[in-house]
């Protein structure tokens, strides 16, 4: 566990738990956030134990809620610049980490919350998030990567119209447009409080709070059960599967096949993948 104010660290066995732990602010990243989210993916970078990472908000009402308006107010340009280029570069050093990396968005993930998500591989959200970049309704653009890495996962034209006109969608809205992999929800078989008459604003209010710490829980446990499905394959297939998808995305064709070959070839160097395909071997003649 990290001692740290606003990031937790809480390793699962091969895979880091990161928790953006800023509950009063439904965990919005100031410059303290940004550097301790830093040093906490120096952390698992150097961790060779670490196989998968999961990244995801404190309490269940935000994933993030990104930029902190209330340091923003009154900054003047040059330090906009100096707080996007510090935000972006931990976003950077997210989508860069040589170990695949999932967002578990439970509540809010707005603005830089969104663009957190985004730099993440994979996306599960809880049904009751909430996401969007709704900068331009405080006067401002997205500056975390929004306008970027939008395009890049759900195209020009539906990008467009989520940052003009700063709407906040659903995670079923998010699933649809590619925006999450996968949305997760409570079913029959889940244990959920019992109904609350109506009219009973307190005890409504109680029971929607365990109600969303059960989906929570659900929703970590889904991160995690993804998180095991990929680290039981070759570790260094998987690092550089996802650099050349990443580094695939702007390249021409041409270029990315040929970079295909040598990422495969690559593969080729490491002694677990003749143990992998000699297992496999060894089981099919069974």
């Amino acid at each position: 566990m990290s001692t740290m104010k606003y990031i937790q660290l809480e390793p699962k066995e091969d895979i880091a738990v990161i928790k953006i732990n800023r509950l009063e602010a439904l965990n919005a990243m100031n410059t303290d956030v940004i550097a301790e989210l830093s040093r906490t993916i120096d952390i698992v970078g150097f961790d060779d134990g670490i196989k998968a990472v999961i990244i995801t908000g404190a309490g269940e009402r935000s994933f993030c809620a990104g930029a902190d308006i209330a340091y923003m107010v009154n900054i003047d340009p040059i330090g906009a610049e100096r707080y996007a280029s510090s935000a972006q570069a931990v976003l950077n050093k997210i989508e860069k980490l040589e170990k695949p990396v999932i967002a578990a968005i439970n509540g809010f993930a707005l603005g830089g919350g969104c663009e957190l998500a985004m730099v993440c591989d994979l996306r599960i959200a809880s049904s009751n998030a909430k996401i969007g970049q709704p900068e331009v309704t405080i006067g401002i653009t997205p500056g975390w990567g929004g306008t970027q890495r939008l395009l890049r996962i759900v195209g020009p034209a539906k990008a467009k119209e989520l940052v003009f006109t700063g709407k906040m969608i659903t995670a079923e809205e998010a699933y649809q447009i590619g925006l999450v992999n996968k949305v997760v929800s409570l079913d029959d078989n889940d244990k959920s409080p019992p109904e609350i008459p109506k009219g009973d604003v307190s005890k409504e209010k109680e029971r929607s709070g365990e109600v969303a710490k059960i989906l929570n829980k659900k929703l970590i446990e889904e991160c995690l059960n993804l998180s095991k499905e990929i680290t039981k394959n070759g570790q260094t297939a998987v690092k550089i599967s996802k650099m050349l998808i990443n580094k695939g995305m702007d390249a021409d064709i041409d270029t990315g096949l040929r970079l295909e070959i040598y990422g495969w070839a690559l593969c080729f160097a490491h002694e677990d993948r003749q143990k992998m395909m000699s297992a496999f071997l060894d089981k099919s003649k069974k």
